[in-house]
């Protein structure tokens, strides 16, 4: 479980007060969710069943259908975020929609007890089990609006936000609150749905989207949406219906 300094570093970079839950930060209160709902997908999160098969049966499996055979495997994005985010001993890094904590672990290792690693989700039950799976000095956890962290502007030096974008209600906003938050120089790496550019596969992906409450972006669009806020070295990887996208700030804004 995170321990008392660790929460406290966490409390220290946040715009608003938060209570201390089940070995978390909530700033959400008694609200289910922040923001409204986009569909099945997303109900789905805040189930009690869910956060027990998530990690090793739901996130690989359908990590898998999305990213066709010759995506990576969920420990190959681990690897790939931590790489891609160039994570270093002492620096700060911000896990967007972290579900069970998988992710938030690993970048706890990456920055070590003097950097800190902070897994942000909505959903209360997916939290409780990341507290349970985490025994790390450099990891907190938060309860709180992902489309906007309330945490102080150029606070962070990474984030991430993996199989989530295409979720959120207001995605460009995200974004927004994203680079407002990332320090001069700090990177950003993204998984998210990426629309077929053949026809029929894109009538398809697009009637997907629709069903399960899931925004269907089209190749290019999280890339192009990156350089629009100032991001440089802007990298993509594109894999069955997903698109893995990176880039950093630069040094001086």
């Amino acid at each position: 479980m995170p321990d008392h300094r660790t929460r406290q570093h966490l409390a220290d970079l946040l715009l608003e007060p938060a209570t201390a839950a089940g070995g978390f930060l909530d700033t959400l209160g008694d609200a289910p969710q922040a923001g409204p709902a986009t569909g099945l997908a997303q109900r789905l999160m805040r189930t009690t069943l869910l956060p027990q098969v998530y990690e090793r049966y739901w996130r690989p499996v359908l990590g898998r259908v999305l990213k066709g055979p010759g995506g990576p495997t969920m420990t190959g994005e681990v690897e790939s975020a931590t790489g891609l985010l160039a994570l270093r001993p002492g620096h700060v890094v911000l896990d967007v929609a972290c579900g069970t904590g998988r992710f938030t672990r690993a970048f706890g290792d990456a920055v070590g007890p003097d950097g800190l690693a902070i897994g942000l989700d909505g959903a209360r039950s997916m939290l409780v089990r990341a507290v349970e799976e985490t025994d790390s000095p450099a990891v907190a956890y938060l309860r709180a609006d992902a489309v906007e962290p309330p945490l102080k502007s150029s606070t962070v030096d990474a984030i991430c936000c993996f199989a989530a974008l295409h979720m959120f209600a207001e995605p460009e906003r995200a974004l927004d609150s994203f680079t407002r938050i990332l320090r001069p120089g700090g990177r950003i790496v993204l998984l998210t749905s990426a629309r077929r550019d053949w026809p029929p596969a894109r009538i398809a992906d697009t009637a997907a989207g629709i069903i399960s409450g899931q925004r269907m972006f089209d190749r290019g669009e999280i890339a192009a949406s990156l350089r629009a806020r100032g991001f440089t070295d802007v990298g993509e990887q594109y894999f069955g219906v997903a698109q893995m996208v990176s880039g950093r700030l630069p040094d001086v804004r």
